[in-house]
């Protein structure tokens, strides 16, 4: 079991890095065009992981899982870029489209994953020595699998519509004025309702619906190779 642990932990953790430090610059990247200097100005357009590391978030809830699940799941997330969204020109449009840049990174890095592993990795396989196969193209397809799973549960994930995930903020972006306010103002209490949501299973009646919808699109560029 412990062997088994290890190897998952190898296989994500680099995978789990990129990820979360992609997804966090993404944000801060989109504010930037849109006039928001904060994120840059405070040195998080970088991809430096040190950057955006949570110690909880980006390690110890991983490895927790890692444990838990003897390999089965994993997730983590990194520091939030800070945004002032009163810098943009539309704040409300500003914030949303800030918002979706993140989970829409990650689908960007599944897609890349996967077409690397499919197109790359795949018929590299069946054309090389076998030793060389299981001592380099073995793990690194094993990391490619690993982040094509890792950046669509983060993806579909955020896109929950609670605040403060990415969802919220688009959904608050996009609705009237006054209901926006009603859902923004159920942020302070929006962490502790994802976890509820998350212990009750609920989060999975949104999840598997939004990750069997990104996974189709993603099967385009990868023969069909990633259904769930």
């Amino acid at each position: 079991m412990m062997d088994s642990v290890l190897r998952q932990i190898a296989v994500s953790l680099v995978p789990i890095l990129i990820a979360v430090t992609f997804h966090e610059v993404a944000h801060g990247f989109v504010a930037y065009l849109q006039g928001d200097r904060t994120a840059k100005s405070m040195g998080r357009l970088t991809l430096n992981p040190i950057a955006h590391i949570d110690p909880i978030g980006t390690v110890l809830m991983p490895l927790a899982l890692l444990v838990l699940t003897r390999g089965q799941f994993v997730f983590g997330y990194a520091k939030p870029v800070p945004i002032n969204p009163y810098n943009f020109k539309n704040p409300r449009k500003g914030l949303a489209l800030s918002a979706i840049a993140g989970p829409a990174m990650n689908f960007i890095l599944a897609i890349i994953c996967g077409v690397l592993l499919t197109w790359v990795i795949v018929p590299l396989a069946g054309t090389l020595n076998p030793a060389l196969v299981f001592r380099v193209l073995s793990p690194v397809g094993a990391m490619l699998r690993q982040g094509v799973w890792i950046n669509l549960l983060l993806a579909a994930f955020n896109l929950i519509p609670i605040p403060p995930l990415d969802g919220g903020r688009v959904l608050a972006g996009i609705l009237p004025s006054r209901q926006a306010y009603a859902l923004e103002r159920l942020e302070r209490y929006g962490f502790i309702i994802v976890i509820l949501l998350i212990a009750t299973g609920v989060a999975s009646y949104f999840i598997n619906p939004v990750m069997g919808l990104l996974t189709a699109v993603l099967n385009i560029f990868t023969k069909g190779g990633f259904g769930i």
